[in-house]
């Protein structure tokens, strides 16, 4: 059960393309990106291997300014946690500051993913995230229904 030097970069690029796809307003491509993936949100199945329905999901729920959502997530602590040679558990923390007309630059969310990756065809594939945010702050320009993310410590992934 060993990576390589190259699988642990390559897994590291994949789950930090997220935030720039995300943050420029590409939701076709994050459709893409989450084509062969579940998303859990709060514990519940909010996309299941669509490209359609993840770019909907995210297209349908945030404002846009000028075509972006004027944030800026920035992932850290990654741990990578290999399975086998071609599956791997990725952790992270997740911080989105935002910015408007509205509202000053200001942290808005922290929380947890819990990725699972897997190597399919010489490539590394995002399969599975879950979503806890456990720290909310101002949602009131972010998203079209801010009681969907909720401040509950029960959202909060166990990694123990």
């Amino acid at each position: 059960m060993a990576l390589s030097a190259e699988d642990y970069f390559a897994i590291q690029n994949l789950i930090h393309t997220y935030p720039y796809l995300l943050d420029s307003g590409d939701f076709d491509g994050l459709g893409r990106f989450f084509a062969r993936c579940r998303i859990y949100s709060s514990g519940q199945l909010a996309s299941d291997c669509n490209a359609e329905t993840a770019a909907a999901m995210f297209r349908d729920w945030l404002y846009l300014y000028d075509g972006v959502p004027r944030t800026r997530h920035y992932l850290s602590n990654l741990i990578i946690e290999p399975q086998s040679d071609t599956r791997a558990i990725v952790r992270t923390y997740v911080t989105v500051h935002q910015q408007t007309d509205a509202l000053p630059l200001q942290p808005i969310i922290g929380g947890d993913y819990q990725d699972t990756v897997e190597k399919i065809d010489g490539q590394w594939r995002l399969v599975e995230r879950r979503i806890a945010n456990d720290l909310i702050g101002n949602l009131s320009v972010h998203g079209r229904d801010a009681g969907v993310i909720t401040p509950m410590r029960a959202n909060k992934i166990d990694y123990r």
